[in-house]
């Protein structure tokens, strides 16, 4: 839907050459890479990466990257992107009729990340439908839209993970009582006042997960394989049945008692009298489409909870391309390049803020266009923080293959064998600059620096690399924990092991979709010797 819309409002004058003047990579490279990428037709795929959508103004760059993919028909196509039949579970039933006068009402107060909001519109099929998790910081620091006084955490390190972590730092100060439910005592856990330790998913616990690989969908159950460590309970079901026994025991008992009548155990009955057993019951309860037989015509056969206990798996039927063609869940249910989608949630998200005009939202959130641009992928000027002047260099980073959502970093061989990841060193947290702008600087391999940028800076040691253009540094993120484990940091809770690049990357946004800034080089740095 409105190909011809989107040339004529966006791409019309957009050449190799205009492209090459912002990107620095020539005309001729970028028409052969587009001829290359046409040739290959439904077969190419154009990767909507978190470098090209977590950047300020990032939407926009993931808009274009998919709009590729329509270009040449690689939606819904066989070696283009596919989607997967889906993995049939249970829902929680309703917790409604348990919920007291005062609950109910206060369920209905404003999110503390300030979603939907004019500078936060965070949208994911509704203005406010996404969150804004880095955001809930400066909602604490600001007490906007309210005061938080108790909080409860779990798999979550924001005081580490998030951009900006000095803000993180100031506002778990400033939270009168938290509660953390974690694997490690990691950073956020040193401003905890009490901590309760998780079970690991992998091998202590029950529990499921369903993903999609090499064209089906699949369900795949956890189940305990040893004995946990100490008092480890499981994060959303054990500890929750601990906390609502406690509740029934000052006299509230509504939570205990939608535990117990509704997570009985689906085979027999039973109800559940201990956090263990209603741990069992809500994972086979859950699961229980699969497991009892009703879902064998979508996929493998499985008619009992020991069978998928034994197997471990149960797969759909292999996906059939080209369902999704004229069905996307979108207005026009086509593939849209002029998104009557993006314009239908704008106008909405405008008049629930009580806005003028979708361009007025687009001024709160950030975003450059204005009219009809704004409903199609178009060019987005990138943002940048510092002066260039005290500033002149531009940091980047990228991911280690070790990271493992960031929980690997207690461990010895992440250390040892960093070297898998281009450009870094063993046993080293190294940050790496092109020859060309360590000459500029008089710097060489080995020399002990301070990068500083406007939000923060780290110390680090310089490798000469390649990999990285002129004028801009790069750093592997992993490294740079004050706590997490003796291995993970230099002295735990006091010295990091190497830096953390969130200290110095800016706390900003992509405001449209909520999510946090980390890519796109937002932070400019300036590098000293030490």
């Amino acid at each position: 839907n409105g190909v011809v819309k989107w040339w004529n409002l966006e791409l019309f004058d957009k050449t190799p050459q205009w492209a090459e003047e912002i990107t620095g990579i020539s005309a001729k490279d970028i028409t052969k890479t587009a001829l290359d990428f046409a040739n290959a037709g439904s077969r190419a795929i154009s990767w909507v990466s978190p470098g090209a959508a977590m950047q300020v103004r990032g939407s926009y760059a993931a808009l274009a990257a998919h709009a590729l993919n329509g270009l040449v028909g690689s939606v819904d196509s066989i070696g283009g992107i596919l989607q997967a039949n889906s993995v049939p579970s249970a829902k929680a039933p309703d917790v409604k009729p348990y919920l007291s006068e005062t609950i109910a009402k206060a369920l209905k107060n404003k999110k503390i990340d300030q979603r939907g909001t004019p500078l936060f519109p965070a949208l994911k099929e509704k203005s406010g439908g996404g969150v804004v998790t880095a955001n809930v910081a400066n909602a604490i620091l600001n007490e906007d839209p309210y005061d938080i006084k108790v909080a409860l955490g779990y798999w979550n390190n924001f005081v580490f993970s998030i951009n900006g972590s000095d803000v993180w730092e100031k506002a778990m100060e400033k939270l009168p009582f938290f509660a953390h439910i974690t694997t490690n005592i990691a950073e956020m856990t040193m401003y905890a006042d009490i901590v309760l330790p998780a079970k690991m998913h992998m091998f202590e616990r029950y529990g499921f997960s369903k993903n999609k690989q090499n064209m089906h969908g699949y369900l795949t159950i956890h189940q305990p394989l040893v004995k946990p460590l100490g008092e480890a309970k499981t994060d959303e079901t054990e500890i929750m049945w601990l906390i609502c026994e406690s509740l029934a025991k000052k006299g509230y008992d509504a939570p205990l008692r939608y535990y117990k009548e509704n997570f009985k155990d689906p085979q027999t009955g039973k109800e559940p009298t201990t956090a263990e057993e209603f741990d069992l019951y809500a994972v086979k309860m859950l699961t229980k489409p699969i497991w009892d037989g009703s879902s064998n015509e979508k996929g493998d056969t499985i008619n009992s909870w020991e069978e998928l206990l034994e197997k471990g798996v149960w797969n759909t039927k292999k996906f059939t391309p080209g369902k999704k063609i004229d069905n996307f869940k979108t207005v026009t249910k086509k593939f849209e390049f002029y998104s009557e989608t993006l314009k239908k949630v704008l106008t909405e998200h405008a008049e629930k803020n009580k806005l003028a005009s979708v361009d007025e939202a687009m001024e709160h959130a950030n975003i450059t266009a204005r009219g009809e641009r704004v409903f199609v992928p178009h060019y987005e000027p990138i943002v940048r923080y510092g002066d260039e002047k005290e500033f002149p260099l531009i940091f980047a980073e990228h991911r280690s293959r070790l990271n493992r959502e960031g929980r690997s970093q207690n461990v010895p061989w992440y250390y040892e064998i960093k070297d898998v990841d281009p450009g870094d060193e063993s046993n080293e947290d190294v940050t790496k600059i092109n020859p060309i702008t360590a000459k500029e600087y008089g710097l060489k391999n080995g020399d002990k620096v301070k990068i500083t940028s406007p939000q923060g800076s780290i110390e680090s040691v310089i490798k000469l690399w390649e990999g990285t253009r002129p004028g801009v540094v790069i750093k592997c993120f992993g490294q740079g924990h004050w706590a997490y484990g003796t291995v993970a940091s230099e002295t735990f809770g006091q010295k990091p092991r190497g830096g953390n690049n969130n200290a110095i990357h800016i706390h900003e946004y992509d405001r449209l979709s909520g999510s946090t800034a980390r890519h796109g080089g937002t932070a400019r740095i300036k590098i000293e010797k030490i």
